[in-house]
């Protein structure tokens, strides 16, 4: 198998490092930033300094700004002998993935959760639900970024690189006047670079339209345990935990979340974690970087009239 990773301006995205994992290290990285133009350096590059102990043999195709489907005709023909290709789950790989199943006539498994030549797991309504699949001899499949993880292996040496820079004209690709930055409040969470939760410590489904407050004031998305989407206070899709959505932020606001096996398996790896409980011993409060013994309702509303001035000001 091998991995096709979009990269936009030198920095990998969501999920990136888990496709090239799964390949076993083989992988195109495919978009700007790849080569320094001063240096000629494809070492310096952001994105594979992130694969370093992870990535074993590189491709880079340095193409510019995203055109998917001048990429697909780009890198279909490059891709024609490699019968099992995965590409991560984001945005980019999404709309990447079924141009080169097109082009290259095989079928596009979404939303996989486990890739292999013999195997594929597909998470399905709304993550409910597994499906395993046999794929055949060729396919393309996409991987949900944060569910598989990936420890890079420091013993590796730097991966082999050889640079493609050819790219065949092909003007149909529409043209992007501009790109929106994605709204918190209905991202999916899997996406959410910033997550404030509720857990069963909320007294009441009020607390969760002050959650929503919160977070729009923090930029963030509102996520809930599964006790919390069991009271019927906040729909399915906004519950964290293995039987949920398994989430991947750079921050992570816990409010009242004791921290079952169940949710914490899900979280991925935060690169910060704070938590509001009165139980300092528990398991939230022990894997917080930042752990507050409080009420959580109370640390609510008093955040929330912290953060109105600032939200005020930001709409003058």
């Amino acid at each position: 198998m091998i991995a096709v990773v979009v990269v936009r301006a030198g920095q990998l995205p969501a999920g990136g490092a888990e496709a090239v994992a799964e390949c076993a290290g083989r992988a195109v990285l495919v978009g700007s930033g790849l080569v320094d133009a001063e240096s000629e350096s494809e070492s310096e590059s952001g994105a594979v300094a992130e694969l370093a102990g992870i990535a074993t043999e590189l491709t880079l195709v340095e193409l510019g700004d995203f055109h998917p489907a001048a990429w697909a005709s780009a890198l279909a023909p490059l891709l024609a002998n490699e019968p099992a290709v995965l590409l991560p789950g984001s945005p980019d790989g999404r709309d990447l993935a079924p141009r080169l199943a097109a082009l290259l006539h095989r079928p596009l498994f979404a939303g996989a959760t486990g890739v292999g030549r013999q195997r594929i797991e597909l998470a399905r309504n709304g993550g409910r639900e597994l499906h395993t699949v046999a794929p055949g001899p060729e396919f393309i499949a996409t991987l949900q970024p944060g569910v598989r993880g990936v420890v890079a292996d420091r013993r590796l040496g730097p991966p082999t690189i050889a640079s493609v820079v050819t790219l065949a004209d092909d003007e149909r690709d529409p043209v992007v006047l501009e790109v929106q930055p994605p709204d918190p409040a209905t991202i999916d969470l899997a996406e959410a670079p910033r997550i404030v939760g509720g857990g069963a410590g909320l007294d009441g489904p009020e607390r969760i339209a002050q959650l929503e407050r919160i977070s729009s004031a923090l930029g963030a998305s509102m996520g809930a345990t599964r006790v919390i989407t069991d009271r019927g206070w906040v729909p399915h899709e906004r519950q964290i935990g293995t039987t949920g959505v398994v989430v991947d932020p750079q921050l992570y606001l816990a409010f009242g979340v004791s921290g079952a096996v169940q949710h914490t398996s899900g979280l991925g790896n935060p690169d910060h974690i704070i938590s509001v409980n009165t139980d300092q011993h528990c398991p939230m409060m022990q894997l917080a970087d930042l752990a507050i013994v409080a009420d959580a309702n109370a640390t609510l509303t008093a955040l929330e009239a912290l953060l109105a001035p600032a939200e005020h000001e930001g709409a003058a």
